[in-house]
């Protein structure tokens, strides 16, 4: 099933999600996020960006670089996430959000990240990741802690994009996808 995106301005974004009970069956709902991020073109998802406010994001590299053998195996899960460590000297990369269509800024992020998760059937996994793999797991794990990208934008920045924002926030945004916009 292919969701609406949650748009910006919804209070479900701006949330701490929630933990999954460990051994719930979730095998639908990672599938219905996958579809509904292909459907978006999306290269991450998080359930807030779908309406639930809980831990659980998925990934999938691939469509960024089919030469980077990397992101080509970047199709996770992540159920209940914790970041034990973000590391390195931050740097500046260009990112977009499925709910905050039209918009795209620098971010400055750590190249490294050391994350404890659990998959869709609750293996254990304690990993670390660099480069783009990091910097969509931080973009989806912020989600989880109810922070935007757009939060992490300069003063400035935010200045020159405030009046889109407000935009989406009252309806105003068009995508290729579904959007679902707050009451």
């Amino acid at each position: 099933m292919i969701y609406p995106i949650t748009a910006y301005g919804d209070p479900v974004l701006k949330k701490v999600a929630q933990p999954i009970e460990k051994g719930t069956d979730i095998k639908k709902l990672v599938d219905d996020m996958y579809e509904t991020m292909y459907n978006a073109s999306g290269v991450g998802l998080a359930a807030p960006q779908i309406g639930m406010s809980v831990r659980i994001f998925v990934t999938d590299g691939s469509p960024m670089d089919e030469e980077d053998e990397v992101l080509q195996k970047f199709k996770k899960v992540f159920v209940n996430p914790t970041i034990l460590e973000e590391t390195g000297d931050e740097w500046a990369f260009e990112e977009g959000c499925l709910s905050i269509p039209g918009i795209r800024a620098d971010v400055n992020r750590p190249p490294k990240v050391k994350i404890h998760y659990f998959d869709e059937n609750w293996n254990e996994y304690t990993e670390e990741y660099e480069g783009i793999p990091a910097r969509i797991i931080q973009h989806e794990y912020d989600h989880l802690q109810g922070v935007l990208f757009v939060d992490k934008v300069s003063a400035m920045k935010k200045r020159l994009i405030q009046s889109k924002l407000t935009d989406i926030s009252k309806g105003k945004a068009r995508a290729d996808y579904r959007l679902r916009f707050a009451k």
